[in-house]
């Protein structure tokens, strides 16, 4: 007899359960193998993304500190102290201009793919914006002015005096103040005006002209002589030398006092840094005359040689607000006429509302005359 042999369907089964187990067991260690594949090839990229992020960081100390240095002087410029060398006032005259650094930090954080420096800017563009964005549009309002007005400090080493009355004339403004009228000039201006001026008057080296009447011109004394010998001087000596007036326009909507100043130089010098000495005594002075002017409506036009941003004007901008920062159109630089960089030719005004503000074409000075409307 043949040996009985085991049933072919248990036979079949063994086997079948037998390729089944090791069929499982190698998908799974496959899929095993891949995996850990998959997690040591992500390995590398992963670490190089985080070097990549840290190293953007980390990169850029010095523009991420120079960022933040300039967001900090634009926010506290008023604490910078003025004692030495007068750099607060230095700072403020020329502020607006710290917004030029912020490109050049922008393209150097972009160049050194800074994500700090990047981050840092954002103080400096806030900052700047909230002082000076409010300077970039038109504000000037729609409609007549009751009165046009303009100030020009004409220089005393003007070449055509009488072009710049020429110019001035075409102008078309109602009251026109001049400052640096020399001895020598001042006929000059008084002819090349007369005609659309009738009244005018010169106070030392500073005139108002109207289209309007003019009563009570007199000086003001802006502390202008200033030391022990300043007593001694005759009076005819002092006026000459006379640096701003007062005087009373009669306007059809009541009486308007106007003020015409020119402030005392500045100068920046290696050793003596941004001298202001005249400046500061004549604002000071100046601002205590219109502390003490009660009347309801007042202009002051004139070179002031300062910013309104500068502190050293605060006697003076605390009492009057600018023409040019209500109702101007961007900064308005008057200074110098060549390429200006500075407002410091003014229209302040006090009880009245100013409805525009412009620079005037160029003339002769190393200044631009300035211009605005005011209704009441």
């Amino acid at each position: 007899m043949r040996p009985t042999s085991p049933p072919a369907t248990e036979a079949t089964e063994a086997t079948g359960t037998t390729g089944t187990t090791g069929t499982a067991e190698a998908t799974e260690t496959s899929r095993a193998a891949r995996g850990t594949a998959a997690v040591l090839s992500r390995l590398p990229r992963a670490r190089l993304r985080r070097a990549v992020r840290s190293a953007a960081w980390r990169r850029g100390p010095v523009l991420t500190g120079a960022a933040l240095l300039l967001g900090l002087v634009m926010l506290l410029h008023g604490g910078i102290p003025n004692r030495v060398g007068a750099l607060g006032s230095l700072v403020e005259t020329f502020l607006p201009w710290c917004g030029l650094l912020v490109p050049v930090l922008a393209a150097g954080a972009l160049w050194r793919r800074s994500a700090s420096a990047g981050i840092a800017l954002v103080l400096p563009v806030t900052v700047w914006l909230s002082l000076f964005g409010g300077l970039l549009g038109d504000k000037s309002a729609p409609g007549g002015d009751d009165l046009t007005v303009a100030t020009h400090n004409v220089g005393a080493d003007n070449p055509d005096p009488a072009g710049t009355a020429r110019d001035l004339v075409a102008s078309g403004v109602d009251v026109l103040a001049l400052e640096e009228i020399t001895e020598e000039d001042r006929g000059v201006y008084e002819k090349g005006l007369a005609t659309a001026y009738p009244y005018h008057t010169v106070q030392g080296t500073v005139g108002l002209w109207s289209r309007l009447p003019l009563s009570d011109p007199r000086p003001v004394d802006i502390a202008t002589d200033y030391g022990p010998l300043a007593d001694t001087k005759p009076a005819d000596v002092r006026l000459a030398g006379n640096r701003a007036l007062r005087a009373t326009v009669a306007t059809d909507r009541g009486p308007l006092v106007v003020y015409v100043a020119h402030l005392g130089s500045v100068r920046l010098t290696p050793r003596a840094g941004f001298w202001t000495d005249s400046r500061d005594r004549n604002a000071q002075a100046l601002g205590k005359a219109l502390a003490a002017d009660r009347s309801e409506r007042v202009l002051l036009l004139g070179d002031l040689n300062g910013t309104v941003d500068d502190r050293a004007l605060a006697g003076i901008t605390s009492r009057l607000r600018s023409a040019q920062e209500a109702a101007g159109d961007g900064f308005g630089f008057s200074w110098p006429a060549t390429f200006p960089v500075a407002r410091i030719d003014q229209i302040l005004v006090r009880g009245v509302e100013p409805t525009g503000s412009w620079v005037l074409p160029a003339t002769g000075s190393d200044h631009l005359p300035v211009a605005a409307g005011v209704s009441w």
